[in-house]
């Protein structure tokens, strides 16, 4: 075995361990919320108004399994980021059209814009803007044969 390879992780750029890390415990807690919601978690979902609770609640199933590959999606790609597989990049990909396509109904079909306020949309746009991150990071990460 070669220098760099013999399993270590010797081979593997810091950042990548920094950014895995940062990224599975960030998209943990995003499942986190998904599982609370879902699960209506009375003591989490407390600090949500009427309306918001009417709001999430009110989601149609389709939605729901969009906004699962959205959140699992993510957890997924953070793992295998970690584990250095090229999939990750595909993954967050399919998670980022996921949660696009939850982000056009919450925002553009219904009135989440409303309903969650300023700090709810300025949220959705960091968590898109660290969605696409990922997304960038890993492919760029595939291009340098880090992934393989």
């Amino acid at each position: 075995m070669t220098e760099g390879t013999s399993g270590t992780g010797e081979g593997t750029p810091k950042h990548l361990w920094i950014v895995g890390i940062l990224a599975v415990l960030w998209n943990l807690g995003g499942a986190y919320d998904y599982l609370m919601t879902q699960t209506q978690n009375e003591s989490y979902m407390a600090s949500f108004t009427p309306e918001q609770l009417e709001f999430f609640y009110g989601f149609p199933s389709w939605l729901v399994v969009f906004w699962a590959v959205a959140v699992w999606g993510s957890v997924l790609g953070s793992i295998l980021l970690l584990m250095r597989k090229r999939v990750a990049m595909p993954v967050f990909l399919m998670s980022l059209v996921a949660m696009s396509v939850t982000a056009f109904h919450n925002f553009a079909l219904s009135n989440g814009a409303e309903i969650m306020g300023t700090t709810g949309m300025l949220f959705s746009g960091v968590i898109f803007l660290v969605a696409v991150g990922l997304l960038m990071y890993s492919k760029a990460m595939v291009r340098r044969g880090v992934l393989t």
